[in-house]
């Protein structure tokens, strides 16, 4: 009897074990923000949003179990949650930020698969100026170069190396899944990163084929609605792009309380078709910023970036796309808690020349909408609560 008490009592613990080797976290940004935008359809627009402010709201769960031999299984799902109406981000996909399971090892590296980052979101992305200060005020004209990470990876294969001695790199594929046609819709997506001291410096290289396709294929149709970024006229008529490809690089430097940042970008889509005589629109974005912390609990940076968008030749002889986009911003933050902030943030932006449509080039901050004019003004006073 006794033995059988000992057996049972060990049988009962077995599960405990293995549930002291995983964990689930449950996590989410809740940020909110009053916005006022100048120049909306002939006038000024002011109204509550949740998905751009210096985090975009979210809610999300992330796993990790230990399999032993150091190697873990890992997941997370997460969803963009639009405060004011309850719907999610992403143009209404469910885990539209991140969906993804795989296998992680310390010496090993990690390698993942499903709806994933970039790998300008993982290397340059939190390097550039537009990121130093946040939010839509500091991102890149339109978002040409996916540095907002307006869009994500679809049916993705991602692996993630050890940092060696600073070093680290990662290369991402995403599979088109045309039957007959490999190579249809697919891209890929390479970045490394170098952290030493006071520097910071990633790079990463992405191209694809076919990147508007149909809703939930190709890379600018990664939403369920399938509703594509190309959707203002800075490059709106480039939707006819047979292959799109961003090479970025940017770096940060730590000088005391303060924080130094570049970046630069190229942009190309490419085979734009009969139409644009099967020409490339070129896009080049430079940005400088830097940030100070003036107390523990208070922040402050200011960015400048400059958009160039080179011409490109229609099947008429006339030319369209030379386009200039100057940008100025600034946000202050304030930590009212380590998980509880309240921020300002303002942004001015001036367009010039031709927009890919031929029309007058107006402005367009982030990937928020066309302005009516070639200028634009938008400011946001925001509350921000991780948990």
């Amino acid at each position: 009897m006794k033995k059988a008490l000992l057996l049972g009592g060990a049988l009962c613990a077995m599960p405990m074990l293995a549930l002291a080797q995983s964990s689930v976290t449950i996590y989410g940004i809740l940020d909110e923000g009053l916005m006022y935008t100048s120049n909306v359809n002939g006038g000024t627009k002011v109204a509550l949003d949740s998905l751009s402010g210096l985090f975009g709201s979210r809610f999300g769960m992330t796993g990790i179990e230990d399999l032993g031999g150091n190697l873990k299984a890992i997941f997370t799902l997460e969803s963009g949650v639009n405060l004011n109406n309850g719907q999610f981000g992403q143009g209404g996909t469910e885990f539209g930020r991140q969906a993804f399971v795989g296998l992680k090892s310390d010496q090993l590296g990690m390698l993942a698969f499903g709806r994933q980052y970039d790998m300008v979101f993982y290397f340059p992305e939190p390097l550039t100026a537009g990121s130093l200060v946040g939010g839509p005020v500091g991102m890149h004209p339109g978002d040409v170069d996916n540095a907002a990470n307006t869009v994500r990876l679809n049916n993705s294969v991602r692996y993630m190396s050890p940092s060696y001695r600073g070093f680290s790199f990662g290369g991402e594929y995403s599979l088109g899944g045309v039957a007959g046609n490999f190579t249809a819709n697919s891209g890929y997506s390479l970045g490394a990163g170098y952290t030493g001291g006071s520097l910071k410096v990633g790079a990463a290289f992405e191209y694809f084929k076919n990147p508007t396709a149909t809703a939930g294929n190709g890379f600018f149709t990664a939403y369920a609605n399938g509703a594509s970024p190309l959707s203002q006229s800075l490059n709106k008529a480039y939707s006819t792009a047979q292959a799109y490809q961003v090479a970025i690089v940017a770096a940060n430097y730590l000088i005391g309380a303060a924080t130094l940042a570049a970046s630069f970008s190229n942009v190309q889509y490419a085979n734009l078709g009969p139409g644009f005589l099967n020409g490339t629109a070129i896009f080049n974005n430079f940005d400088i910023g830097a940030a100070y912390q003036i107390t523990p609990y208070l922040s402050a940076a200011v960015s400048y970036e400059y958009l160039k968008a080179n011409s490109v030749t229609t099947d008429r002889g006339t030319t369209v796309g030379n386009q200039h986009y100057n940008q100025v911003s600034l946000v202050v933050d304030y930590f009212l808690s380590k998980r509880t902030d309240v921020y300002f943030g303002a942004g001015w932006q001036r367009a010039s020349g031709t927009s890919s449509l031929g029309t007058a080039a107006v402005a367009d901050i982030d990937n928020l909408g066309d302005s009516s004019t070639n200028q634009q003004t938008l400011i946001r006073i925001g509350i921000r609560h991780k948990f």
